[in-house]
């Protein structure tokens, strides 16, 4: 990709998505974590820990080079985001408990996806130097995520018209821009593209995978209602590879790292939608999702 279009266009569009993310939160739905702290607690594990460990072991396991191994970590690291919360909308999730979580990722993933990219680079990249993640670095990230949430929130708490307006708009672009993203980095490394499927091709299948089942049978077994559960394996089972993609294009500038969301961006629409609509035929909704009038009107 042309270095002015990675260097500003790609932080500036991921800015813009990052506001549309932010017109659906308010501070409300982070005090609702007091309504439901064991299903956000166990969400946010099954995010950080569980899911973190999986895609760990499967860098070691498939014996991924060490751009893709960071890139499958970067991917890991990276929270939900709206379309998550529209699949929960689709298959019966506990919608509320769904916005919860992506306003608590949003956050937390400023902090943990640092943290989790520097020991990445540190293991996977011992003896190369093509990459790094300094703090000025960190502190990019942290501004590409929180800054534009918050600004997304406070254009919503001051003028909920222009939210109205921009919601619709600012979804079809972030379609369009994870679109462009993905036959950019493809294009980019076209010669090598069919190499990167055989190598995380099945690395990222199985992440998907897990991160939909992870999502929902752990909250199950600990006792969560299906509702809820599916809240959380929506939020899981889909991460942001459009923020993946862009942090490994500019922070990085590695189009190799970004090769596995692009490939998870293949698959992660399909499973889940799969996913969801076998949740649908055998595992019927316990508890009413909670969607108020405001969430409704989000869609």
């Amino acid at each position: 990709m042309d270095s002015g279009i990675i260097t500003i266009f790609l932080p500036l569009a991921l800015a813009i998505i990052m506001v549309g993310l932010g017109l659906e939160l308010t501070l409300k739905d982070f005090a609702r974590v007091s309504q439901h702290p064991k299903a956000v607690l166990v969400a946010l594990f099954c995010q950080l820990i569980l899911l973190v460990s999986i895609a760990f072991i499967l860098c070691k396991v498939l014996a991924l080079p060490p751009l893709l191994a960071v890139g499958l970590m970067l991917l890991a690291a990276s929270p939900g985001g709206s379309t998550a919360n529209l699949f929960s909308y689709l298959f019966k999730g506990d919608l509320a408990l769904n916005i919860t979580l992506t306003a608590i990722n949003s956050v937390v993933a400023a902090f943990t996806l640092p943290l989790i990219m520097n020991f990445s680079i540190m293991h996977f990249m011992q003896d190369s130097q093509q990459i790094s993640l300094q703090f000025g670095k960190i502190l990019q990230v942290f501004g590409i995520i929180i800054i534009p949430v918050a600004i997304g929130m406070l254009i919503r708490h001051y003028a909920p018209a222009l939210t109205v307006k921009l919601n619709k708009p600012l979804r079809i672009f972030a379609v369009l821009f994870l679109v462009l993203i993905i036959a950019g980095a493809i294009y980019s490394e076209r010669a090598n593209i069919a190499e990167y499927l055989t190598q995380v091709g099945l690395a990222t299948a199985l992440f998907c995978l897990f991160s939909l089942m992870i999502g929902y049978f752990v909250p199950r077994l600990m006792n969560i209602n299906s509702a809820q559960a599916r809240a959380s394996a929506f939020e899981i089972g889909i991460h942001n590879s459009t923020l993946a993609m862009t942090i490994a294009l500019t922070v990085m500038s590695s189009t190799v790292v970004a090769m596995p969301a692009a490939v998870y961006s293949i698959f992660m629409y399909i499973f889940a939608a799969i996913f969801g609509l076998l949740l649908n035929r055998f595992a019927p909704v316990t508890a009413h999702p909670t969607i108020s009038p405001t969430q409704e009107n989000a869609f």
